[in-house]
């Protein structure tokens, strides 16, 4: 099957974006993820579910599956990491510490480089992690 959305960079000019340009598509693919994971879940209005999403991708939520994640990823996955949390935003968080802000950054810049460098089975297994972290949490 041909893809839905096509990702036509080489891993090698992925390597060379921004990590805030992982981050942009990271937050994209997580928020995607957990919408389809909770209309797969459950029953409700939009409303309901967009309260329930908001439990999955705040900014303190992605620093504590991401601090929760670190003994599980590979090296190369702690250098995207390192360099998604030390990128420089201009961007202030509105309901997060600096801190829970770098580390969602770096979660999402995660994220977004697995998806662009087609790694989706490693992409599925940490995606999949992070909502059994998140409902053993609730």
């Amino acid at each position: 099957m041909e893809e839905l959305i096509q990702r036509n960079r080489k891993k090698e000019e992925v390597d060379m974006m921004s990590p805030l340009t992982w981050a942009y598509v990271g937050d994209a693919v997580y928020e995607l993820y957990i919408r389809i994971h909770l209309v797969n879940q459950m029953q409700s209005k939009p409303h309901k579910l967009h309260l329930e999403a908001i439990q999955y991708v705040k900014a303190k939520s992605q620093a504590d599956l991401l601090a929760s994640l670190q003994t599980e990823l590979t090296e190369e996955e702690k250098d995207i990491v390192r360099r998604g949390r030390n990128t420089e935003s201009h961007h202030i968080a509105k309901n997060a510490t600096v801190e829970e802000y770098m580390y969602s950054t770096a979660f999402e810049a995660l994220i977004g480089y697995l998806y662009l460098t087609k790694q989706d089975e490693r992409l599925q297994q940490i995606l999949t992690r992070c909502v059994e972290m998140k409902e053993d949490i609730c």
